[in-house]
């Protein structure tokens, strides 16, 4: 399968119109609680600073020249758009470390459901061995994530450069989306996570068309409370139909991930 955008937008999509299905509600309500208080604290910062945020980034990315004064009418959309960016995928990684262990109990019912095979074991005792593991995915994702938000950070206030950082900024949220969701069905496969960044790499613009719909969806008020779940669900779909295949029985997929 040749990577699509579109194809990828369309696997959060299906995922988002899974999660009434009756075995998945159950694996849906903490990942939703979660989101529910930490979005809700989101959108209090933001209503709290928004301005003041705003004002900071003007005089930080414009100089003080009065012939100039125009291009603040067409930076402040765009800095609005990256602070939306910044703060709720900032809390997305508080949600998403909190939640991570449900998350992967709903993968891997998701990829029972559609492919016959079960990857883990259910129960409480699977949860809590799960909880490590998962916890230590996270902090993968954390280290890979770090150093290159503070690089970005940096290329935001270097003058010209500044001007395209808006577009640059969205498209690395949306890989980040990919990589934070895709590795729950992974994980629950033993894909190691370097491997799983050269699987989304392969087809990247099938990665970025996913994220981008899940961030665009996490940026819409209580749309975002079920974004959590129904990336999860989506994400599953992916790895499943790109490279899982659909059951043991099924025909050899071409890309075979490598186990740990």
């Amino acid at each position: 399968m040749s990577a699509n955008p579109f194809t990828g937008a369309g696997y959060f999509l299906r995922g988002l119109s899974m999660l009434p299905q009756p075995g998945l509600r159950s694996f849906v309500l903490i990942p939703l609680l979660i989101n529910v208080l930490l979005f809700g604290g989101a959108i209090w910062l933001l209503v709290e600073q928004f301005d003041v945020w705003i004002d900071q980034l003007m005089r930080a990315w414009l100089p003080d020249w009065g012939w100039l004064d125009f291009l603040r009418y067409l930076l402040w959309p765009l800095l609005a758009l990256v602070i939306l960016v910044v703060v709720y995928y900032s809390f997305s990684l508080v949600a998403n470390f909190i939640a991570a262990p449900f998350n992967g109990f709903l993968a891997e019912r998701v990829e029972r459901q559609l492919r016959g095979v079960v990857v883990a074991d259910e129960g409480w005792s699977e949860l809590v061995r799960m909880v490590p593991r998962s916890l230590m995915r996270e902090l993968a994702k954390l280290q890979y994530y770090l150093p290159r938000v503070l690089l970005l950070l940096v290329l935001s206030f270097i003058p010209v450069i500044n001007l395209v950082m808006p577009l640059v900024w969205f498209v690395f949220g949306a890989w980040m989306m990919a990589i934070q969701y895709c590795d729950y069905p992974m994980d629950n496969n033993k894909v190691s996570f370097s491997e799983m960044k050269r699987l989304l790499k392969a087809r990247r613009f099938t990665a970025v068309g996913f994220g981008s719909l899940v961030q665009f969806g996490m940026l819409v008020p209580v749309v975002n409370l079920i974004i959590m779940p129904a990336a999860v669900v989506g994400a599953t779909i992916y790895w499943v139909e790109e490279y899982a295949g659909p059951g043991p029985n099924a025909a050899a997929n071409t890309t075979q991930p490598v186990r740990r």
